[in-house]
């Protein structure tokens, strides 16, 4: 293959998927409803279950229904009728995921789910297969061509099937009234979930406190700062309120302007009315806010009080950018 025909091979692959999954909206019914509702109004979990390629995708959806407050369980069709049937109990939807729905697997483990009791719904690329005609609820991921170049091996038909399994989740999850806090409890690791559950509460209590009264000296504010290891400190006044900021540009600045600084006070530096946060706001809200202004620190307050500082550095260590 030239490097003209390996791109075209990609972007052929891409269009027929493409069209595939497009083609899925035709069988958004009313089946895809009953679907949803039954899932919701279940007292059990969903176990979903395939093999082959299938199976893969089977994974896919579950680890989807259970970051997304659905309790799901993963069970391939070869290892159910081996001993896995086992987890699957009483009030639990069992959802059988197959391309043809012929498979000898999957024509072993329907008559034993139906058996039990377990409401079954299809995900099938056939719907006159065995699995269609025994299941309760059919979700058609019929597709008119794979995108293998032999229409053989699986790769539209896996695509519809997960891109099925995402409209349910997605659609328990407005029917759940699922928001961002619902999905940070089950996403605690990692940057993702800092960015959900972390605040500013959080961060500004690891650094120093640097602060000086209004008439503090000169000397006073440069050792605060430099003891503090922040570049700033908050200036209050003999009723401990926040009255301004000094940071190391100031001072800069400050002695850019002054040949006769040595009388100055911190009142004299400060920076009046500075940026403020709340300790509850989510940290990347912090972030936004320290871009917006492009600012590296922000004093941390409630309810009038001086806290802290949270400084930008204390959101990069986090991974909040």
């Amino acid at each position: 293959m030239n490097t003209n025909s390996i791109v075209q091979a990609a972007l052929n692959t891409i269009d027929l998927e493409a069209a595939s999954v497009n083609g899925l909206k035709n069988y958004i019914n009313a089946d895809f409803e009953k679907a949803v509702t039954t899932i919701h109004n279940s007292m059990g979990r969903v176990v979903v279950s395939g093999v082959g390629k299938s199976a893969i995708i089977a994974q896919k959806i579950a680890a989807t229904f259970n970051s997304t407050g659905t309790p799901s369980l993963f069970m391939h069709a070869a290892d159910a009728i081996h001993g896995d049937l086992g987890m699957v109990q009483k009030n639990d939807i069992v959802i059988v995921i197959s391309k043809s729905g012929e498979s000898p697997e999957i024509k072993v483990l329907v008559p034993l789910l139906k058996n039990f009791g377990n409401t079954l719904i299809a995900i099938v690329g056939n719907v006159n297969s065995f699995l269609a005609k025994e299941s309760n609820i059919i979700l058609n991921t019929t597709v008119s061509k794979e995108a293998c170049p032999n229409n053989l091996a699986p790769t539209s038909s896996t695509t519809v099937q997960m891109v099925m399994g995402d409209a349910l989740a997605v659609a328990l999850m407005e029917l759940k009234g699922f928001t961002g806090k619902d999905f940070a409890k089950y996403h605690p690791g990692g940057n993702l979930g800092k960015r959900l559950y972390l605040r500013v509460d959080d961060l500004y209590k690891n650094n120093l406190k640097p602060q000086v009264n209004e008439n503090a000296q000169l000397k006073d504010v440069i050792i605060e700062i430099t003891e503090k290891r922040l570049g700033v400190t908050a200036v209050l006044n003999s009723k401990n309120e926040l009255i301004g900021i000094i940071t190391d540009g100031d001072l800069r600045r400050m002695l850019e302007k002054n040949e006769n600084f040595i009388q100055l006070t911190a009142k004299d530096i400060a920076t009046k009315n500075p940026k403020t946060i709340n300790p509850n706001t989510m940290a990347v809200q912090a972030m936004e806010i320290l871009r917006e202004h492009n600012i590296s620190h922000i004093l941390v307050t409630e309810n009038n009080q001086y806290l802290g500082v949270l400084h930008v550095h204390d959101l990069i260590n986090e991974g909040i950018v």
